[in-house]
């Protein structure tokens, strides 16, 4: 449902850096969208707010289910900014809720957050 929002804390100790941010993704066989709508919201340390919408596809064009099977449970992972910089040192906050055109909707399971330091060569 929309007002079940899910928020994740990320500590960012080290600005100098670049960062991949991804959204996972689990869901169920028959999960009937092609995308599921999110939106994100960040919160910095020092309370700057920023707002994001991200169409994750979970559907191919052929109509094959995109991610990793585990018998009728799928996971999937999506990066919705690519070497990201952050300004500043602490803790964001990203709230996570579905922006889809139907609610509730079924067969999700989980969503999460995911930031990677971006390899250097």
């Amino acid at each position: 449902m929309k007002k079940d929002t899910r928020t994740f804390k990320v500590p960012v100790e080290d600005i100098s850096k670049n960062y991949n941010l991804s959204l996972s993704f689990r869901y169920v066989n028959g999960y009937q969208f092609q995308v599921l709508k999110v939106k994100m919201t960040e919160t910095s340390p020092s309370g700057k707010v920023q707002e994001y919408n991200h169409d994750l596809k979970v559907i191919s064009d052929k109509g094959e289910y995109l991610g990793e099977p585990g018998y009728d449970i799928w996971d999937s992972e999506h990066l919705v900014q690519p070497n990201k910089n952050y300004e500043e040192k602490g803790e964001y906050t990203y709230t996570l809720e579905h922006n889809m055109p139907v609610d509730p909707i079924i067969l999700v399971m989980e969503i999460g957050v995911i930031l990677d330091e971006v390899a250097t060569e």
